[in-house]
């Protein structure tokens, strides 16, 4: 049954539509200065028609929510063709891996010059993480194998 633009809007139909406006915003349908004027709209409505006006240009679910075909590859890494992660996550993941050796290593010196014990603890981290990361990239993850 299709609603009635005529019908009174609840407090829940006002909120709905509110967080609403405020997920648009967030994905960067509307500016901040648009989501005031269209919430002192909700907030004024007394109908649902004045609830559906306020939001009359802007689609009701998320566009890239949506099913992707079977056909259309979907991620990022399948397209470039390689397995593993994308540029951006593979960068950012080398890069922490990078810092917390290095800080590793920093301690290590310190505590090896002040002790005068050279035994090198920080391989232990450096060691398996690597390892992982480096499986990772090389083997990639299932998703990418299909």
């Amino acid at each position: 049954m299709a609603l009635n633009p005529e019908m009174r809007a609840s407090d829940a139909d006002r909120d709905r539509v509110a967080a609403a406006l405020r997920e648009h915003c967030a994905q960067g349908r509307i500016d901040v200065d648009e989501l005031n004027d269209r919430l002192d709209g909700v907030y004024s409505a007394r109908t649902l028609g004045d609830l559906q006006r306020v939001t009359d240009d802007l689609p009701e679910e998320d566009l890239y929510e949506l099913p992707v075909p079977s056909w259309r590859q979907s991620t990022p890494a399948r397209r470039m063709g390689g397995g593993g992660l994308s540029l951006p996550a593979l960068t950012g993941s080398w890069a922490a891996y990078t810092t917390v050796n290095l800080v590793c290593i920093v301690i290590w010196m310190i505590t090896a010059v002040s002790t005068g014990v050279w035994y090198p603890w920080w391989l232990w981290v450096a060691g398996p993480w690597g390892v992982v990361m480096l499986a990772g990239q090389v083997f990639g993850s299932r998703d990418d194998r299909r």
